[in-house]
């Protein structure tokens, strides 16, 4: 199933939603120490409720700049499939992009735009807008 983070009529493309489900496991592993939203909340509600207030987006998008630069600390190998089977791989495996240097930069949409800079956008939209993201 491919999921879209929407703003309004905008909608911004993601991919699969075990992907998008993907990032947010990875952080509440790797960054939150398995206790998601212990340090992110805003990123967890979204996650959780598939919905975040315009209040809360701007919240949000410093928690996903702090992220990012987190993640960057993070090999590629340290990503997290799913959080209650830590065992599982991505379906590719370990045959991933050159590119892809770290948790950082490892989260690219089906269409090939890194992850963190679309839901910035998604979330800098509903602040400029005043209308909720969804993750739909």
């Amino acid at each position: 199933m491919s999921v879209s983070v929407r703003v309004g009529p905008i909608a911004y493309p993601i991919g699969r939603a075990d992907f998008l489900g993907s990032f947010f496991d990875t952080v509440a592993v790797r960054l939150e120490g398995g206790a998601r939203g212990s340090r992110f909340p805003m990123l967890a509600a979204l996650y959780r409720d598939g919905e975040l207030s315009p209040d809360a987006a701007s919240s949000a998008r410093d928690e996903l700049e702090r992220t990012e630069h987190e993640l960057s600390q993070h090999p590629p190998t340290a990503v997290v499939w799913d959080i209650d089977d830590p065992a599982t791989l991505p379906p590719w495996g370990s045959d991933i992009a050159d590119t892809i240097t770290s948790l950082g930069n490892y989260f690219v949409t089906a269409d090939g735009r890194p992850l963190i800079a679309v839901m910035d956008s998604a979330l800098d939209a509903s602040v400029r807008t005043g209308k909720p993201v969804r993750i739909v």
